[in-house]
């Protein structure tokens, strides 16, 4: 049933980078044109330049708003956000008009998904480098997409999504010293609770969440720091009392070989990366958690090296469609009595 399928936004991330690429590929996946409406998000002047180098046949219509796109035929929809500066620049440079397309190409989708008029958003990889030559402040999409949706910047998490494995960060892109002086009682309860309605929005009726300790083996007792009695094991009580599933804190060198729960929470971005890219390197999906709209990316990067030669490998992108495709169909099901 076509008008069952939910429309989905792609937004082609990075000017220079390998996201335009996967964008497409993903957008003309059989698969995901199966699952869903795709609608690229981006300047389509740029995406037929990457198409060139790319050898991928590509037949676009370009739209002004999601309403004028016409599914029946096997063109791709492409919502039109100009971005003449960066449509021209050669691939692999690192150039602020890139940092600003891959945003602009981002915002241009939430306030899409915001209004209703699609049902989530899956962005490519951008460029911080790029981003930041532009004088625009990003760590990360979580916290752009909790500004860009008006949200507490303090209650948005990013979930790894590697097949059955899903870890949330508590923590993300700061330096391990920020990134301790910011872990709180009040912010580990908030993760949990942001987690448990993440996994309920995927289907788990009643989530079962595992938290990490910070320090090694999850202190030892206050042997090698305080973190777990004083912050942790506190935040997972008040939790448990709330009436969460959740248990910890444990050692984050050892939790993830728990096969009784439905996600990990984790205290530092390498905590929760380093196990998600050794299982996946190219097919981790970063899921937002935390905000009113439906919004996942990638976790690996714009690939420079390899932009423009058409051996990106779309799978990452691919299944952040699948997933959000799935969810959005979950989510609009009436539900039984």
């Amino acid at each position: 049933m076509q008008q069952s399928k939910p429309t989905i936004a792609i937004t082609t991330g990075d000017a220079a980078g390998i996201g335009p690429e996967i964008a497409l590929k993903a957008a003309l996946d059989p698969a995901v044109r199966s699952a869903c409406r795709p609608v690229l998000v981006s300047d389509p002047a740029l995406l037929e330049r990457h198409a060139r180098a790319c050898r991928i046949a590509i037949d676009l219509r370009p739209i002004e708003r999601v309403s004028d796109a016409d599914w029946s035929d096997d063109r791709l929809n492409v919502l039109a956000c100009p971005q003449p500066e960066a449509a021209g620049l050669a691939f692999g440079v690192t150039d602020a008009a890139s940092g600003r397309a891959s945003l602009a190409f981002a915002h241009r989708a939430i306030h899409a998904a915001l209004a209703g008029d699609v049902g989530a958003v899956v962005a490519a990889p951008q460029n911080e480098t790029a981003i930041a030559l532009a004088d625009i402040a990003f760590d990360g999409h979580p916290s752009f997409v909790a500004r860009e949706t008006g949200s507490d910047e303090n209650e948005v998490y990013m979930m790894l999504c590697v097949g059955e494995l899903k870890i949330a960060h508590t923590t993300l892109h700061q330096s391990v010293r920020q990134a301790i002086a910011s872990i709180t009682h009040d912010k580990v309860l908030s993760v949990i609770r942001a987690t448990d309605r993440a996994l309920k929005q995927l289907g788990i009726d009643e989530p079962r969440i595992a938290v990490s300790g910070l320090n090694p083996h999850a202190g030892e007792d206050g042997l090698f720091g305080l973190e777990e009695i004083e912050i942790i094991q506190p935040a997972i009580d008040a939790a448990v009392a709330e009436g969460y599933g959740v248990v910890g804190p444990f050692g984050a060198d050892t939790m993830f070989h728990k096969q009784d729960v439905d996600a990990f929470i984790v205290m530092l971005h390498d905590q929760g990366h380093v196990p998600a890219k050794l299982l996946a390197p190219h097919a981790t999906i970063a899921l937002t958690i935390g905000t009113p709209i439906l919004f996942s990316s990638v976790a690996h990067g714009s690939a420079h090296d390899i932009a423009g030669r058409g051996i990106a490998d779309p799978k990452a992108m691919i299944e952040a469609v699948l997933l959000l495709s799935k969810v959005t169909r979950n989510a609009a099901q009436p539900q039984r009595a």
